[in-house]
């Protein structure tokens, strides 16, 4: 039977996962109705359908990327029973960062179709950093996560766990 620590080590991977698939997904969709809104009144006026909107709809999808890069490098420490609460946080704290900074990324994205739209185009380098500001905290919280895979806290633990070990 799996001791709690061993089971939140394997929710943990599971967990980051799930927050960073769950924001990328709220993202886009946040920024893909407004981009087939604008794709609608574009084509009902004769233009062209602008490509700029699928960069805007995609960006999100970094964080789950993020939280797939984390996985893998969680995913030998969730082995070591001990480790569980330690990546438990990380999943916590890193995924709920990954899922708000997708999720408001596509909010972004999608005020930024508005824009694109009402303003003929105009504005698009604005918008791009804009949701760069939002991409950051994913990034951020990923090399957190790494920083503390890597740190004093998960060596000590394999420690203590190599010393009680039989």
């Amino acid at each position: 039977m799996l001791s709690l620590m061993s089971l939140l080590g394997k929710l943990s991977l599971g967990l980051i996962m799930g927050f960073g698939g769950l924001g990328s997904s709220l993202g886009i969709g946040a920024a893909g109705t407004a981009a087939a809104g604008g794709w609608a009144k574009e084509g009902k006026e004769g233009k062209p359908l602008s490509g700029k909107f699928v960069g805007l709809v995609g960006m999100p999808v970094s964080q789950t990327l993020y939280c797939l890069i984390l996985f893998i490098l969680m995913e030998p420490f969730a082995r070591v029973p001990e480790n569980g609460p330690v990546l438990f946080g990380i999943a916590i704290g890193v995924g709920l960062c990954e899922l708000f900074s997708a999720y408001v990324q596509g909010v972004i994205g999608g005020a930024g179709v508005r824009c694109l739209v009402d303003n003929g185009g105009k504005g698009f380098g604005n918008i791009v950093v804009a949701m760069g500001v939002a991409e950051s905290v994913g990034l951020f919280a990923l090399v957190t996560g790494i920083l503390i895979l890597n740190s004093n806290v998960m060596i000590k633990v394999a420690e203590t766990a190599a010393a009680v070990a039989p």
